[in-house]
Formats: C-alpha cells, structure tokens, sequence
C-alpha cells in the first residue's frame, strides 16, 4: 500500500482495525450546499476562543459555534451549547440517517480562506464515550483531509468538497489522527459541520 493514498467517490472505507469511514461526495447538491453556506455564514454566531501551545497563547486559526444539548470539553475549552437551528437540525436528520446514528450536537468550524487549519488531533474525548461515530459534512471551497496512523505513520487523503460527508466511525479516533492544513491558494471559505453524541 502506498505511504498516502488519495481517496476518490467510494462509499465505504475500510482502515483496518475495526477503523472505518463512510465518504459521499455528493450528500448534499451543489446549489443546496451554496444556499446553506451563506445562511450559516450570515446566520450562526461565530467565536474565536484562545488556546495555549506549546507554552503560548493564540486565538484558534478559524472560527466555531456549538449546537445542541451538551457542554463539551476539548483542548482545555469548555463550549457552552446554542440551540440548534432548523438548518442544522435538517442535517442532523440526514446524517443519522446515512450513518445509522443518533447525535445531539455539533460543532461548526468556519475556515475564512486557505491560512484557517486544524491541526493533527483525535476526536477521543470521554464525553465521545468508546468508538465514537462522528458524521462530518464540508460546504464552501474544498479542502485537503489527511489522516495519520499513529503509529505507522501512513497517510490517507480525502478532497472535502462541497456538499460532501466523511462518517468516521469504529476506532478509528483511537488508531488515525486528522488534520486540515493550510492551502495557500485557497482564498474563500469553507464550513464543516461535525455531528457527535455526547454522552455526559
């Protein structure tokens, strides 16, 4: 197998070790993907937190709203929920649908243009509870998804267009991390919505 792999339209994804993904590129239309975009650009509200790395603070490169009935706590943040719009509740549906999932909550990035990234991370908080599903849906420019295995280091790569969801499920949050890195030549903006269950 190659060292990095990059991953077209398939439907499932086996990563081994009872580490799964679910990829549709075209889980919601283009023109439908457009109209949310704009919506939840213009309709959510947006924070940038600060975070500590490496000894440092620095507010997050991109900007988040948390949707639901939990709290949640990552990276020393605790995120207090907003009630979920209509919008968002209409993809949640759809989502368990495809994944055979119930989720509560969800967390919104916004990424303003190709200098906004997440950096190499696993979804393993205990609130995710064991194995957790975590249904992810991109709207706006496409961009670079890579996955790492912790300890083979080999690489698999999605391009999350528009429209697109990647399911993750099994353990795969306990065997890849993931990041989106910056793209230089990017220059508007993409929402990723990232549908989860918390369980405490």
């Amino acid at each position: 197998m190659r060292q990095q792999e990059l991953f077209g339209p398939e439907t499932d994804v086996d990563l081994g070790e009872d580490s799964w993904l679910i990829w549709q590129p075209d889980f919601i239309s283009s023109y439908e993907a457009e109209r949310i975009f704009t919506d939840l650009v213009e309709g959510l509200q947006w924070y940038q937190l600060p975070i500590t790395l490496f000894g440092r603070e620095m507010l997050q490169p991109r900007l988040q709203a948390w949707y639901g009935d939990k709290h949640y706590t990552y990276s020393g943040l605790t995120l207090t929920p907003q009630k979920m719009p209509q919008t968002l509740l209409d993809i949640k549906s759809r989502c368990e649908a495809l994944s055979g999932t119930v989720f509560n909550s969800v967390l919104v990035n916004y990424y303003r243009d190709g200098q906004d990234y997440m950096g190499w991370h696993q979804d393993n908080e205990r609130e995710l509870g064991e194995d957790p599903v975590i249904a992810s849906v991109s709207l706006g420019e496409s961009r670079r998804f890579i996955f790492r295995h912790v300890k083979t280091k080999e690489k698999k790569e999605f391009a999350l267009t528009s429209g697109s969801i990647l399911v993750m499920g099994g353990k795969t949050q306990t065997f890849w991390q993931h990041t989106i890195p910056k793209m230089a030549k990017i220059h508007g903006g993409r929402i990723n919505l990232t549908f989860r269950n918390i369980i405490s």
